[in-house]
């Protein structure tokens, strides 16, 4: 009986320890799922909030002043090429207008000033169209080649302001020299003798020292044969519009002729060239001024596109990071 009862008892406590050691198990395998299961949401939420850290600093590095610059940029750069093909048309139109194309005229169109007007507004439209797109598109290659561009363009200008200042004693010699060759060509050169006739109407000038220069010109010299002998251009006189409204372009015949006293209540008789110098002296601060301003927006177009290749590089970068991040 004794026996009996011990056998029975072992055999409980074997099943006990059975079922026993079959809880544990069940818990161990329970146990490890729900670990698996947090690594997995772990990994989710680590995902999810590097995700949202690239977000929050892509919205930080996109900050109201980095769209003011982008943008202030895309307008000035859309105006400029609109100035710049309107100066390409004028200059256009001058050259067709003046029939510069014709087979006869085709050879001296290399001196044409309106030749000027059309390659400053290519350059000028073409420019301003590759760092407008280029900061539109936030392309680097465009903005690059833009600045490159904007920096030549600053470094030739103060080249030139250092270039005039050193040779500042020698620029009355070439104005004199530009000056009588644009006399000599008067009546030939249909845009010499538009700009004559604005300086010396605008200047209240006459020649280039004095009226008695025009004398260089084959049509005003006394010797020549005509009417125009001894004279000087309309635009020589203090009053050319006869009675105020009509052009008066015989006001200046014969006014080499007379002396001083008496031609001076006809014709202007200084020079141009000294008016063109009480002129810069008198507008220095002005010229000065506009000189910087010019500058200095330049500068700020520069450093507005440092700017922008700076984020755009910082966006990419943090792009990677976000990629690398989802792997």
């Amino acid at each position: 009986m004794n026996f009996l009862l011990h056998i029975t008892i072992k055999g409980d406590v074997r099943d006990a320890e059975g079922a026993s050691s079959v809880s544990y198990l069940g818990t161990h395998d329970s146990s490890g799922s729900q670990t698996s299961s947090t690594l997995s949401s772990h990994g989710e939420s680590t995902r999810a909030s590097s995700r949202n850290v690239f977000t929050s600093r892509a919205l930080s590095a996109s900050s109201w002043s980095d769209y003011i610059f982008k943008y202030l940029l895309v307008t000035s750069n859309l105006l400029f090429s609109v100035l710049g093909l309107v100066t390409l048309v004028v200059g256009l139109w001058g050259l067709i207008n003046k029939e510069s194309f014709a087979q006869e005229k085709i050879s001296g169109i290399g001196t044409d000033p309106m030749l000027l007007f059309c390659f400053l507004g290519l350059v000028l439209a073409l420019l301003s169209l590759m760092g407008c797109v280029g900061a539109l598109r936030e392309n680097m290659c465009l903005l690059q080649s833009f600045s490159a561009a904007v920096l030549l363009l600053v470094a030739a200008q103060v080249l030139v302001a250092v270039v005039l200042y050193s040779l500042q004693g020698q620029i009355a010699e070439y104005l004199r020299s530009g000056m009588l060759a644009a006399m000599v060509r008067y009546q030939d050169d249909l845009d010499l003798r538009f700009i004559t006739d604005e300086i010396q109407t605008g200047l209240q000038c006459c020649g280039a020292d004095t009226y008695r220069d025009w004398e260089i010109n084959v049509y005003f010299n006394c010797s020549a044969p005509g009417v125009q002998a001894c004279g000087v251009p309309p635009s020589c006189c203090i009053d050319p519009l006869e009675n105020g409204t009509v052009w008066n372009s015989q006001c200046g015949v014969g006014a080499q002729q007379l002396d001083e006293f008496s031609a001076q209540s006809v014709i202007f008789l200084g020079g141009c060239l000294g008016s063109i110098s009480r002129w810069i002296e008198q507008h220095s601060g002005v010229i000065v001024t506009v000189v910087i301003i010019l500058l200095g927006l330049q500068i700020l177009t520069l450093f507005i596109t440092a700017r922008l290749l700076q984020k755009i590089r910082w966006s990419r970068a943090q792009h990677d990071v976000y990629l690398q991040s989802l792997q």
